[in-house]
This record gives structure tokens, C-alpha cells and sequence, in this order.
């Protein structure tokens, strides 16, 4: 598609105080009606439905569908039809749009056809322009096993939709056949359309369910751990299809490091607007996500070689405190930077960073195995707290390197999968509870 499209992928980040009660679904994708459209006409394709109309038994559904006058007008015109047939058929483009209750989405499908019938009169074939609409209702309905899926169902003719007319006028006896033909399809063409082609309507929708639930279950790599999600619920919300997904955290062996699959359903989500879907994840999702890109690690660097005007630097501001120390440091002196446990996702005055424990050691030369001296520090992405030399030395040596792995994302399969590239994230507000908000990272993507 040449134009650029937006989702919105939000972050839920839920206050630590609330009980469980308030709990929202570990991952939520939302499927505007645009998604819905766009899927359900891909499968009407693969499902050949455009054929299906042009096989379209016009003659045996007007001979069933009259009685007593028609049936002998349909005797009489018989016999001046060689053949009656669809020529060509289309189907114009799909309406997805809610219903009134908020929990069911009408589908509406306009037909478009001609038709040609042929007559032992003449050698020219007479045309009718035939326009018919099909709707149906798609909603949530509990299975035999007491599961919740989407299904299609109520598929019939949009009343007051069925157009026929005679695309060109010829002569006065074929135009009276037409028209008696006319009369006779305007019963017989909306049942035969219902009968032929809401199977395949149906068949196309089991297709689209299908794809969904394979979309959930495609996992999101995250170096070499992986995220995996699974179906808890669906739901019809307003305009969206919303399918509520746990999640679960697993190694490069396959073994589960972290489950998340509790649900209360009470976030208030924003509404999709002209968005066509939303990704909604939480917190401690997110902050899984983030452990898995950053493990502890430890970096060495010979600062004199690298950096050595922060050397320079650190050897003044070590001899304003001791000579003697700063002294026995040499041109191979080494900066080791260890990060401390699992780093912390932050939301915090509308920006989002990640909090780490930091150990900082100093060693005088590249042959000392004990640092002249070590700092603990509590650092975050944008370390306000640390001052002068040290905060230097972790813009210049630690953020470098952690930004590097995030800087590229966490490239969601999900949504790939739905024809989106790239995205841009910021943050919004959400209410998580009655009484206080949370918040959440609002992403817009382009195919």
C-alpha cells in the first residue's frame, strides 16, 4: 500500500500498589475495522468468490423461486432463453463498521454483476445490470468447551439493496423479455446470492480467524530469549476485535524464564480513532523485554588510549583529592564499568528510561588485579544524579553500548506480520483503575 499507515502500540504500566483485582492482560492486541476489511477481502480472493458469482444459477433460481403467476410467466419466457448467465462480477469494497451494542461488527459486501441472456429471436445478447448487497454480523460466541471465538453468522441480502435494470435498450420485443426477466430475478437473484455465496463468506471469516490466532502465537526475539504469546480471550470492543494474550518469557533452550497470564479485565484502553490497531503491553512485560536486551556485562576500557582527554580528566579530579593516588596512575590505566543485577523500565514525568546498578572500578595500570578504587552507582539512561568525571565516563563508555542494543527495537513479529516496518514511540496516559491513571508508549508505524 502506497500510503503510510499507524498502529499504536501502548505500553500499560500499572501502579505497584493496585491488587490483582485491577490486573490487566499481560499483551492486548486491538484490530481496528480497516484490519478486519483489508483480511476478510484478501480471503474473498483466495476463496475465488468473484467465480462463485459468475456460477450463479440464474435459470434454476428463478424456476424455484416462482409460484403460481410467476411460475407460469417462467414457463412462457423459458422458452425464449437459449441461456442466461453472469458475464462479469465484482465485489466492491467491504464496510466494517460497529453495531449499536458495542460488542458486534456488521460486514457489509456490494455485488456487482451483469448478466447475459440469449435468445433464439435475435443473435444479440441482452444485458442486466445486477447490484446486490450482503451483510453479516460478526461476534463473539462461547463453543461447546466453554471457549469464546469469533464466528460470522446472519449472513443475508441488505434490504432495499437489490438494483436490476436493462444496461442497453434494443428493440421493443427484446426489451419486453428483459423485463420479464427482471421481474422474475428480483426474488430469485437475492436468494441464490445468499445460498452460493455466504458459504464462501463464512469460509473466508474462518480463514481470518484462523490467521489471527496463528498472528498471536508468532513469537518476538529478543537476542537469544524469545517472548511467545497465547489466546486468553476475545472480544468484540466497540469497532475493535480485541484478543487478550498472555505472555511468556523463554531462553534459547526453550525453557520458560518468566510467565505472564493473569487478566482482570479493567484497563481502559483509548479508543482506536484512525488508527487500525493498537498493541497494548504491560510494564512488567516491557521490562522483561529490556532484561533480555541488557544482561549484566562488564566493560573494560584503557581510558588513555581511548579517551584520553577524560583521563586526563579523571587523574586531575583523583588528585584533588590525593596525589599520591592520582600518581600511580599510567597511560594503561583501565576503567571497568560492571552492570549489577537486571535493569528497570521507568516511566517517570513522561519519559520512559531504564535504571541499572552500576559497579565503577579504576585500576592504575592494565597489570593491577585490585582497582585503585570502586564505585557503586546507581545509574538510569539519562543519570542526572552523577556528576563531573564519572558521568563522563558513562555517557561516553556505557550508554554508547546499551543504547546500541535498543536503539534498534524490539521488532514485534505480530505486527510485521500485519505489513508494518517501522515505528516511533511516545507516551500517553491510560486509566488502569477507577481512581489512578497509568501509563503507556504510544508507537506509529509505516509500512
Amino acid at each position: 500500500m502506497a500510503n503510510p499507515r499507524i498502529f499504536t502500540f501502548l505500553c500499560g504500566l500499572l501502579a505497584t500498589h493496585l491488587v490483582a483485582a485491577t490486573l490487566c492482560p499481560p499483551v492486548v492486541l486491538r484490530l481496528g475495522p480497516e484490519v478486519i476489511k483489508e483480511k476478510l477481502t484478501q480471503k474473498l480472493k483466495d476463496r475465488d468468490a468473484v467465480h462463485v458469482l459468475q456460477q450463479l444459477p440464474l435459470l434454476d433460481a428463478m424456476q424455484e423461486s416462482s409460484q403460481g403467476v410467476l411460475a407460469r410467466l417462467v414457463s412462457s419466457i423459458l422458452k425464449y432463453i437459449t441461456w442466461l448467465k453472469v458475464t462479469s462480477a465484482s465485489i466492491l469494497q467491504l464496510q466494517v463498521q460497529p453495531l449499536p451494542n458495542g460488542q458486534e461488527l456488521l460486514v457489509k459486501i456490494p455485488l456487482d454483476m451483469v448478466a447475459g441472456l440469449n435468445t433464439p429471436l435475435v443473435k444479440t445478447i441482452v444485458e442486466l445490470h445486477m447490484q446486490v448487497e450482503v451483510e453479516a454480523i460478526i461476534h463473539v460466541e462461547t463453543s461447546e468447551t466453554g471457549e469464546d471465538q469469533l464466528v460470522l453468522s446472519n449472513c443475508s441480502n441488505t434490504r432495499g439493496s437489490l438494483r436490476i435494470s436493462l444496461l442497453h435498450k434494443l428493440s421493443f420485443l427484446l426489451n419486453s423479455i428483459a423485463e420479464k426477466v427482471i421481474k422474475l430475478l428480483v426474488p430469485a437473484l437475492p436468494k441464490v446470492v445468499k445460498g452460493e455465496l455466504c458459504p464462501v463468506l463464512r469460509e473466508a471469516f474462518e480463514d481470518v480467524r484462523a490467521d489471527l490466532l496463528n498472528l498471536v502465537k508468532l513469537p518476538t526475539s529478543l537476542k537469544s530469549d524469545r517472548l511467545e504469546f497465547e489466546l486468553l480471550s476475545q472480544a468484540i470492543e466497540g469497532s475493535a476485535v480485541q484478543l487478550n494474550l498472555g505472555a511468556k518469557l523463554l531462553d534459547s533452550d526453550g525453557n520458560v524464564i518468566m510467565l505472564f497470564n493473569d487478566t482482570v479485565d479493567s484497563l481502559n484502553l483509548p479508543p482506536l480513532s484512525d488508527v487500525p490497531f493498537s498493541l497494548i503491553v504491560r510494564k512488567d512485560v516491557v521490562n522483561a523485554a529490556v532484561v533480555a536486551f541488557l544482561p549484566p556485562e562488564e566493560l573494560m576500557v584503557l581510558l588513555d588510549y581511548v579517551l584520553p582527554e577524560l583521563a586526563h580528566r579523571l587523574k586531575l579530579s583523583i588528585k584533588a583529592i590525593s596525589e599520591k593516588a592520582a600518581d600511580k596512575l599510567e597511560p594503561t590505566q583501565i576503567v571497568k564499568i560492571l552492570t549489577q543485577d537486571t535493569p528497570e523500565f521507568l516511566v517517570d514525568q513522561g519519559n520512559a528510561k531504564v535504571a541499572q546498578l552500576i559497579v565503577l572500578e579504576v585500576f592504575p595500570t592494565n597489570e593491577d588485579r585490585r582497582p585503585l578504587f570502586t564505585l557503586g552507582i546507581e545509574a538510569t539512561s539519562e543519570p542526572e544524579l552523577l556528576k563531573d568525571i564519572i558521568t563522563e565516563i558513562l555517557i561516553s563508555v556505557l550508554l554508547p553500548n546499551e543504547n546500541g542494543k535498543l536503539r534498534s527495537g524490539i521488532p514485534v513479529s505480530m505486527v510485521k506480520a500485519l505489513g508494518y516496518e517501522t515505528a516511533s514511540w511516545s507516551l500517553i496516559k491510560v486509566t488502569s483503575s477507577p481512581i489512578k491513571p497509568s501509563r503507556c508508549l504510544n508507537t506509529q508505524a509505516m509500512h
